[in-house]
């Protein structure tokens, strides 16, 4: 068996970094200035800590595409966690995404991309050339709810809402045909920003609780998902489907599986692995993925230990330089310890992408946690809560480091 390696010799092992305010679109980022300096800075994000909401994710990729240079303030969504009380006193509806423009608060998300429109102009066509590509998204919206977010009472009536789904899906796909490019109009646009954080969970969610895969059905979406994994924009923001299929249910009120087999399985594949064929992701596996992967858990070792399900503490230590160990060898470094393997699995169910790394990195991650924890045999798995996620409180990682797997 692979001799376990010691957190020294781990950290000596990565040299991974990132460049936080002037580099590529990063979920870790308190500050993004593009080069310009901080006495430049206009506006201030309030989002959630975690990178779930998707009204916030809409407001992030305007920002970044455009350059505009921003602060970034985390805030706690109530699906897993209080709000803090400082942003109650700014914002008292608690409502994500907020914006300070010039010391001017905005909230809706509409409202605010209006404004940073006005302020730093359009990207692309202004948002009132692009009501019929906005309506289109809602009665995609309306439909993905329906058929997700509600449980059939009938067969038939599960069939008649994939039906109706499909039939404004292919309104999409027709779309996005309208020009030669990949985009809604003829070049990246606010258009296509409006459509990515919900298809983009359109696409995990109906993988995971229908078997329907949206890229099959939709060739043009397809297309559309590998332009935008060219932009690294996107790719910064960009989540998986481990990450939606968890976070959705407690947002939404609930997801419905059909528990046919071919969801059945795909369920599986989300959850256990392998992941890498999975359809939430289409472009090579960058080569620094290990070592993001490594750089980012031993930059919070300590809460995500701390934090564990397993009380035993020195076992998680343990455990997780195992994994670890497995992560930059390649050579399984197993447990045969159950509480060890249950540490490893927990951290595996609670990876989030792109809160904790990048989606390759995530992939990398939940392998080696995996396959470093079946040395032990079937153990009994503490379940991702579905009506909340209070599992995922930023508060229980702000001890002497910074939030473990969020900042």
């Amino acid at each position: 068996m692979r001799k376990t390696l010691s957190w020294k010799q781990l950290a000596g092992m990565t040299k991974w970094t990132k460049d936080y305010e002037h580099g590529p679109t990063n979920s870790q980022s308190r500050l993004r200035l593009f080069g310009k300096a901080e006495k430049s800075v206009r506006v201030t994000l309030f989002r959630d800590n975690h990178a779930w909401c998707p009204y916030c994710h809409k407001v992030w990729l305007f920002l970044e595409e455009k350059r505009v240079p921003y602060r970034v303030e985390k805030i706690t969504m109530r699906c897993y966690g209080p709000k803090e009380k400082w942003y109650l006193q700014k914002v008292p509806s608690g409502m994500l995404p907020a914006l300070e423009l010039d010391g001017h608060m905005i909230t809706e998300s509409d409202d605010i991309l209006a404004a940073l429109e006005a302020s730093f102009g359009p990207l692309g066509m202004p948002m009132p050339s692009i009501t019929p590509q906005r309506r289109l998204e809602r009665q995609l919206f309306s439909a993905w709810c329906q058929w997700l977010c509600y449980p059939a009472r009938s067969a038939w009536e599960e069939a008649a809402n994939k039906q109706r789904f499909e039939e404004v899906l292919s309104q999409v796909d027709h779309a996005l045909q309208k020009h030669p490019g990949p985009y809604f109009l003829e070049d990246f646009s606010l258009a296509d920003v409006i459509f990515i954080p919900y298809v983009e969970r359109m696409l995990a969610s109906l993988y995971y609780y229908k078997g329907f895969n949206i890229k099959e059905a939709s060739p043009a979406i397809d297309r559309w998902f590998t332009a935008l994994e060219t932009r690294e924009t996107y790719r910064g923001t960009q989540s998986d489907a481990h990450t939606h299929c968890h976070d959705l249910p407690p947002q939404m009120g609930g997801c419905y599986e059909n528990g046919e087999e071919v969801q059945q399985t795909r369920r599986c594949v989300v959850d256990e692995g392998p992941w890498d064929s999975l359809p939430d992701c289409s472009y090579p596996e960058p080569s620094d993925a290990v070592e993001e992967a490594l750089a980012r858990t031993l930059k919070h070792r300590e809460a995500v230990i701390a934090a564990n399900c397993v009380q035993d503490k020195a076992k998680v230590d343990e455990a997780l330089r195992h994994a670890l160990t497995t992560l930059v060898s390649g050579e399984i470094c197993g447990v045969v310890d159950k509480e060890m393997a249950t540490a490893l699995l927990y951290i595996r169910d609670r990876v989030n992408v792109p809160r904790d790394m990048s989606v390759w990195a995530a992939r990398r991650m939940r392998a080696a946690l995996s396959q470093t924890a079946e040395a032990a045999g079937p153990v009994k798995v503490l379940p991702i809560p579905f009506e909340n996620r209070y599992d995922q409180q930023p508060a229980q990682f702000n001890y002497a480091v910074q939030p473990v797997v969020g900042g």
